[in-house]
């Protein structure tokens, strides 16, 4: 019996040690009030924490917001291009997104997009692609429907109905389709990454000793252009110029 009684007591005891760390999970609603209470870093480790869980633009966008209360410019930027990559139709992350990139020293305007481009990657992204494969399903759905009224129903205005409707959500269809696929198609092919370091030299070949072509700053989003040579990027900026840097200042969107 008194054997009993030490084994509950040690048990006890032991749960009583351990409940703190078992218990204790981040959860969102800690770091955003972290992040209220102007605790940033503690804010910046919590959403990093909840993001090796799971990603989601909230997550990358708060992180963001964080980061930027921290000066940290070029990370608030990085966690934003992941934000938006994720929800591009998202006005808050956008806004927020643009906001910081007027922060940056390079002013590099891209010069290839007119104003069809332009226009065709706003529609592209009015939506994520789970929405835009949603509205393809229903409108699918919705085309069968009102293409059995056309075939089978006896009024002839259901009739009419049936049939222009069904072509209508047809197109629907179609282009929500096609949305959805390019949409998608830019986010696996997306070859964007942001410069952390605060200046970095740009050099015409993968060389330390050839000179610098010209400089960029933190912040500054490039593109990969060819990733082979170990320990070297090259990469194109938005003006169209192009050049190679060292692999370790600059992360992938």
């Amino acid at each position: 019996m008194k054997n009993n009684h030490s084994k509950i007591l040690v048990i006890a005891f032991l749960v009583m040690l351990l409940q703190p760390f078992c218990g204790y999970a981040i959860t969102k609603q800690n770091a955003d009030d972290s992040y209220r209470q102007g605790n940033y870093q503690q804010a910046i480790s919590d959403y990093k924490e909840l993001l090796t869980k799971g990603v989601s633009p909230a997550l990358y966008y708060n992180l963001g917001n964080a980061y930027y209360r921290s000066d940290s410019l070029s990370k608030a930027i990085l966690c934003y291009e992941r934000a938006y990559k994720l929800s591009p139709s998202d006005k808050d992350i956008r806004f927020n997104l643009q906001f910081a990139r007027s922060k940056t020293i390079d002013k590099i305007a891209p010069d290839d997009d007119n104003f069809f481009t332009v226009m065709y990657r706003s529609v592209v992204t009015f939506a994520d692609v789970d929405t835009w494969a949603f509205t393809g399903i229903c409108s699918i759905i919705i085309a069968l429907v009102l293409m059995l009224c056309y075939l089978f129903a006896s009024p002839l205005w259901l009739r009419k109905t049936g049939f222009f409707g069904s072509v209508v959500f047809l197109f629907v269809f179609v282009f929500s389709t096609a949305f959805a696929w390019q949409q998608k198609y830019w986010f696996d092919n997306s070859r964007g990454a942001i410069v952390m370091s605060s200046a970095i030299g740009v050099k015409s070949a993968p060389e330390d000793k050839t000179p610098d072509a010209f400089i960029i700053h933190e912040g500054t989003r490039v593109t990969i252009l060819d990733n082979d040579i170990k320990g070297w990027k090259q990469i194109q900026l938005g003006d169209g110029r192009e050049g190679w840097i060292k692999s370790g200042v600059i992360e992938m969107i």
